[in-house]
């Protein structure tokens, strides 16, 4: 269960704990996420498939995880009307924070564009209708992402763009329509990081959440390579230490400012 001092710990907004490449060892990297004051964890959805594995995770962990259900970009080719009515009965369940991982992913197109936007669309549908946040990826899609973004936003009741890679101008644009900011590993990058290690400091303190994005995205600064460059939950104090750096700010108030933030966006007031 949670610290009842919702001061004292951390909350990873973002992590593939379903993924195979922790099949071997979750329990320890559970443990570890503690150890580490990572007391509270939101399992990624990014099919029907991890979605309901995440589901299930969380409800084997009494208060450690939530969980967001929804189709990432990669997937969208296979959206059709069954999925989406399994992604309806899964966002029903209390322990499903949000709508997503979804959005549009124009970097690598595994799914046409065509097929990313109606996914898209759909699920941005969904979360009106059910009343829960969003939890969103884009990558070299902003400018159609947003378009179809600020259709939704005045009926959504909050958006998280997870993982932010982009720069200042794409930055002021999301936070111009109220939307919270999920930083990663990515900052620590030493050499993808430069521009958000600059521009870091641009979020207001009430719009930015962290994250690990595990297995993906190990910071660059930990003291030592975690085998096989596996990231983990109970990295995420290396995403602090960074922004301590690049706000200007001290480890406590990254760590009050974003749990305290997550927990309002996601409504996890009954786990702390």
């Amino acid at each position: 269960m949670m610290n009842n001092d919702c001061k004292e710990f951390l909350i990873d907004i973002g992590a593939n704990l379903t993924s195979k490449k922790f099949n071997t060892d979750l329990d320890d990297v559970i443990q570890r996420a503690q150890e580490q004051k990572v007391n509270h964890i939101i399992l990624t959805g990014t099919s029907i498939k991890s979605s309901l594995d995440a589901l299930a995770l969380a409800k084997s962990h009494n208060g450690l995880f939530s969980c967001t259900a929804g189709v990432h970009p990669h997937e969208a080719k296979h959206w059709n009307e069954e999925i989406k009515n399994e992604i309806v009965k899964l966002v029903a369940d209390n322990l499903v924070v949000a709508v997503g991982e979804c959005g549009l992913d124009f970097n690598r197109n595994f799914s046409s564009k065509e097929d990313q936007e109606k996914c898209f669309i759909q699920q941005l549908e969904i979360a009106t209708q059910i009343k829960k946040p969003v939890f969103l990826h884009e990558r070299d899609a902003h400018t159609r992402f947003i378009e179809i973004l600020k259709d939704f936003r005045n009926q959504l009741p909050g958006v998280v763009v997870h993982c932010y890679t982009g720069n200042l101008e794409q930055l002021k644009a999301y936070l111009d329509i109220d939307c919270h900011i999920g930083i990663t590993g990515w900052i620590c990058d030493k050499k993808r990081g430069d521009q958000l290690r600059a521009i870091v400091k641009h979020i207001p303190e009430n719009r930015l959440m962290i994250e690990t994005d595990a297995p993906y995205l190990t910071p660059h600064n930990v003291d030592k390579k975690p085998k096989g460059g596996r990231n983990e939950p109970s990295l995420l104090p290396y995403v602090v230490k960074q922004l301590v750096e690049s706000r200007n700010q001290t480890a406590s108030e990254i760590i009050n400012s974003t749990t305290n933030t997550a927990i309002k966006f996601f409504g996890l007031n009954s786990y702390c």
